[in-house]
């Protein structure tokens, strides 16, 4: 019983994390939070989604990684990027 009050609470929780983030995010430059973004409960599927649009790191891709941390807006096409 205490377990089940616990993830209704960090649903509730999650919700106003995501409504906050998503308040003050730019856009242009992010996807719109969910609630399962912030709820430690939820499974990582739920998580990331089927849209895959995390990108590996790797030699071909750091660039795209250092531009990000460096505020410079350069767009890529990850469908060439290698999975594994």
């Amino acid at each position: 019983m205490a377990e089940g009050q616990g993830h209704e609470r960090w649903a509730h929780t999650s919700m106003i994390c995501a409504l906050i983030a998503n308040v003050h995010r730019d856009p242009k430059k992010q996807r719109p939070f969910t609630p399962d973004d912030f709820n430690p409960y939820a499974t990582r599927k739920q998580r990331t989604g089927s849209s895959g649009d995390a990108i590996e790191v790797n030699e071909s891709t750091i660039g795209l990684m250092r531009a990000a941390f460096k505020g410079q807006g350069i767009q890529c096409d990850t469908s060439t990027s290698e999975r594994g």
